[in-house]
């Protein structure tokens, strides 16, 4: 008989995740976030990597994220449902696992929808910090949703983006952005069109939510030297740039195997040429070639970023004495008498709570 016991995981809800990046600091979170996502792309090698496995629906997906190194495993359940706004429900709703490679305990629990929108905006500044002109500090934001916020403050923190102008079909949302970023150190102006929020802007960031081939932005639009950070088209069906947009550009993704499903050179040839983005970083490929080159980052989001933004979590939870231990999995006596468990408490249902 064993007597190895396994830990109980930590689990961090969203009222921990708020408290946490409240104590710690959104800007320290951003900046934490996209050191821990550029060190797991440095190390590209080291994981086991794979696109995301997705159920589409003709409203919306779910899919899961997984990724492991040698030591640990991470997933990321999350969906994207454009319509769930209308219903008092997020558009994007996420949770995630870390846990040991070498017994298959998992270790953390964690929401993942406030994280899914800090990594997403983390990473996205931090290929911007690289492909984009040195010295960019004008951004047009195009999508001004839930994750517009993150997109913007990690383009201040970590790009050193001063100037923002904001455009969304739906002027409210603009309004809701703009008194949000009050006081954040943006000068931000809300727009008219896409055509004013993009002209003369360093970079333009697009996250639109509609599953939908778009055409955001069109190729009259794009200037010389201007950086595209595409994040709306994220799955099959869903796009944001005009194929003109990409043919005059030098392209750039995470993981080329999903973007080539999900991104938005969907819809270009199979052999249309792109940079995965650690190859940038470790030597082996160019980035941007001149300050006329117009570069995109057709950004979907890939595991790694997760695995990273988790890890920053875990520790940042275990610094500032943040969350709960929880008995996710069974600690019997015997680990091969499952059932000895439902034989040794016969009375545990009578001690837990109804639920309402």
């Amino acid at each position: 008989m064993s007597t190895h016991r396994p830990t109980r995981t930590l689990f961090l809800s969203t009222r921990h995740l708020v408290r946490l990046v409240q104590r710690k600091g959104l800007s320290a979170c951003l900046s934490g976030v996209a050191d821990r996502i550029e060190a797991g792309y440095r190390r590209w090698h080291e994981f086991d990597k794979s696109a995301r496995v997705a159920c589409h629906s003709g409203v919306g997906v779910i899919e899961l994220m997984p990724i492991a190194d040698a030591s640990q495993f991470a997933f990321k359940y999350v969906n994207g449902h454009p319509g769930n706004p209308a219903r008092g429900l997020p558009t994007v709703m996420a949770f995630g696992v870390l846990a040991d490679v070498d017994t298959g305990t998992p270790r953390l629990l964690s929401e993942l929808t406030l994280t899914t929108a800090i990594r997403t905006a983390a990473m996205s500044a931090l290929a911007a910090r690289v492909l984009a002109r040195p010295g960019s500090r004008s951004m047009a934001l195009i999508g001004n949703g839930a994750q517009s916020e993150f997109q913007a403050l990690a383009f201040c923190e970590i790009v050193g983006i001063r100037e923002l102008r904001l455009f969304d079909t739906d002027p409210a949302a603009s309004a809701k952005l703009a008194a949000n970023l009050a006081g954040q150190g943006l000068h931000v102006r809300i727009c008219r069109s896409t055509a004013e929020a993009v002209r003369g802007a360093d970079i333009v960031t697009t996250v639109t939510a509609d599953k939908t081939n778009a055409t955001i932005l069109t190729p009259e639009l794009i200037e010389p030297g201007m950086h595209i950070n595409a994040v709306g088209g994220d799955c099959p069906g869903k796009t944001e740039l005009h194929p003109g947009v990409l043919q005059a550009a030098a392209v750039f993704v995470e993981y080329e195997p999903q973007t080539r499903i999900e991104g938005d050179i969907q819809q270009m040839p199979a052999d249309f040429p792109v940079t995965e983005f650690w190859r940038v970083l470790d030597g082996s490929a160019a980035g941007r070639s001149g300050a006329g080159q117009v570069t995109v980052f057709d950004s979907v989001g890939f595991a790694l970023e997760d695995y990273a933004a988790l890890t920053f979590m875990r520790d940042t939870a275990a610094e500032l004495g943040i969350g709960e231990m929880i008995e996710l999995v069974p600690q019997a006596a015997d680990p091969k008498n499952l059932y000895g468990l439902l034989r040794d408490e016969p009375v545990a249902a009578a001690r837990e709570p109804a639920l309402a």
